[in-house]
């Protein structure tokens, strides 16, 4: 008989209890992570059947309607963590600004930053979505939290990861050292290990992107996503194209698979539209660790300076071949 998978909190424990940035603590938090997980694929597999479906009315402060189930994430991350003791400070894409949690402080040295719902227009069609987190220090130890305190460059996360709702639930995470995957099994309520040190492809064979948006890109942007579909065998063109909606679910089929997701700057918003630190920072971490590349197109995501909370950056990501490739047509170098 085999040996029975390792659980998420025994994993951490066992395997990488003598990495610098795994604190009992960071365990903890990680397990609290996998608990929103639980929480919110219990409430999306009974999206269908209960009022949570369709919006509230209002509008987010990225100008963005907010749907329900947004709604129903971001405050199961607050109630969570708000009772956990684990984090002095959370910051939501949900929210214009950060929770202060000065009773956890100073025993809690962590900030948990996230998108709690990822794909949300998704939800109405019963596609993949997903929730996507980064974990910070706090800097100065002295004193409160404060707003300031949770806008990090990407290098200074400890810890980031996603959770993907779909056929089944997984929780992918990173630590600085390696990327791990466990899946949830529902029957005893827990994640088992399923996919031990990742490892991203040099090079892919498909590409995401949201072509309805072609006319909105840069020259460069466009004749990269052109020579995808020219036939070239020695980088096995033309790609694939795969798409969902749901940025988690399509960097992940990339992360096991290889290829590249792009979320591009625009003629008329070169800043793009993700968020640096909800999104990019936290999935460029992932993929870095397992030997991709994560890029603005012109810079390293990981190395672009964080200035405000709901900062915006072009995205670049995945197969560090095929990043490198995408980097060299939209710089105008070919």
């Amino acid at each position: 008989m085999g040996q029975f998978p390792l659980t998420l909190s025994s994993f951490i424990t066992q395997k990488q209890a003598n990495h610098q940035g795994a604190t009992q603590e960071l365990a903890r938090l990680l397990v609290q992570v996998g608990l929103v997980g639980k929480l919110l694929a219990q409430d999306l597999r009974r999206a269908g059947l209960i009022d949570i479906l369709g919006t509230t009315g209002e509008v987010n402060v990225q100008g963005e309607t907010v749907k329900k189930l947004d709604e129903i994430a971001n405050e199961t991350f607050l109630k969570v963590f708000q009772q956990s003791g684990l984090v002095c400070a959370l910051a939501s894409e949900e929210m214009e600004k950060p929770v202060l949690l000065p009773d956890h402080w100073p025993q809690a040295q962590y900030m948990l930053l996230f998108d709690p719902l990822d794909g949300s227009s998704n939800t109405d069609c019963n596609m993949p979505l997903g929730t996507i987190f980064s974990i910070v220090r706090l800097r100065d130890k002295d004193r409160m939290p404060t707003e300031h305190d949770l806008v990090h460059k990407g290098t200074e996360q400890i810890a980031a990861g996603y959770l993907l709702y779909g056929s089944s639930t997984m929780l992918v995470y990173t630590i600085g050292q390696g990327v791990h995957g466990f899946t949830l099994e529902p029957g005893i309520g827990e994640y088992l290990l399923s996919h031990e040190q990742i490892h991203t492809p040099s090079r892919g064979k498909v590409y995401g992107v949201n072509e309805g948006n072609y006319h909105k890109w840069s020259g460069g942007t466009q004749k990269y996503i052109d020579s995808l579909k020219v036939k070239d065998t020695a980088t096995e063109r033309p790609y694939s194209v795969r798409y969902s909606g749901c940025l988690v679910a399509d960097v992940h089929r990339i992360l096991l698979g290889g290829g590249i997701y792009l979320y591009p700057g625009e003629l008329d918003k070169p800043e793009g539209k993700l968020r640096l630190l909800y999104e990019a920072n936290p999935l460029a971490m992932v993929v870095e660790q397992a030997g991709g590349r994560a890029s603005t197109g012109t810079m390293r995501i990981l190395d672009v300076e964080a200035k405000q909370l709901h900062q915006r950056v072009p995205l670049i990501i995945g197969s560090a071949e095929d990043v490198r490739d995408a980097e060299v047509f939209i710089q105008g170098r070919r």
